[in-house]
C-alpha cells in the first residue's frame, strides 16, 4: 500500500494544496485589507456618528439658549406693557378727575349766572311793580304837572336803586 492510496492522504494533499493555493493567490491579505477598510469604513462611521452628535448638541444648547433669550424679551416685552397700562390707567384717571372738576366748575358758574338772571329779574319785576303801584297811589293823591314830574322822577330812582 502506498501513501496515496488511502482517502486520508489526498485529504492532506488536497488540504496542502487548497492553502498553497490561497497563500498563492493573497487570500489572506484580500481577507485583511478587506476586513481593513470595513474596520476603516465603521471607525470612519463611528466617527462621522459622534461628530454629528456634537454637532446636534451645539445646535440644542444654542436653541436652549436662544429660546431662554426669547423668553426674556417676552417677559421684558410684558412688564412694559404693564407699566405702559399702569401708566395710561393713572394719566385716564387724573384726566377723568379733571373733565369731571371743569364740568363742575362749569356747572356751579352756569348755576351762579343763572341766580343772577334769576335775582335780576326779580329785582326787575320788583321795581316794575313799585313803579306801577307808586304811580297808582300818587295818580290818585297828587295832580297835575307836579304829578306827573314826581311820578317820572320817582320811577327814575326806583329804578336805579334796584339795578
Amino acid at each position: 500500500m502506498s501513501f496515496f492510496s488511502t482517502p486520508d492522504a489526498w485529504v492532506l494533499v488536497s488540504f496542502i494544496l487548497f492553502f498553497a493555493l490561497v497563500i498563492y493567490f493573497k487570500v489572506p491579505g484580500m481577507v485583511t485589507k478587506s476586513l481593513d477598510e470595513r474596520a476603516d469604513r465603521i471607525r470612519n462611521e463611528l466617527e462621522e456618528a459622534q461628530r454629528l452628535r456634537e454637532e446636534a448638541q451645539s445646535l440644542l444648547a444654542e436653541y436652549q439658549r436662544k429660546r431662554r433669550e426669547a423668553e426674556r424679551e417676552a417677559e421684558e416685552i410684558v412688564a412694559l406693557a404693564r407699566e405702559e397700562a399702569d401708566r395710561l390707567k393713572v394719566e385716564s384717571r387724573q384726566q377723568m378727575e379733571e373733565l369731571v372738576e371743569r364740568r363742575s366748575k362749569l356747572a356751579e358758574m352756569k348755576i351762579a349766572q343763572a341766580e343772577e338772571q334769576a335775582l335780576a329779574d326779580v329785582r326787575t319785576a320788583a321795581a316794575d311793580a313799585a313803579v306801577a303801584a307808586a304811580a297808582t297811589v300818587m295818580a290818585g293823591k297828587v295832580t297835575g304837572k307836579t304829578a306827573t314830574d314826581l311820578v317820572t322822577t320817582s320811577i327814575a330812582e326806583v329804578k336805579e336803586r334796584l339795578q
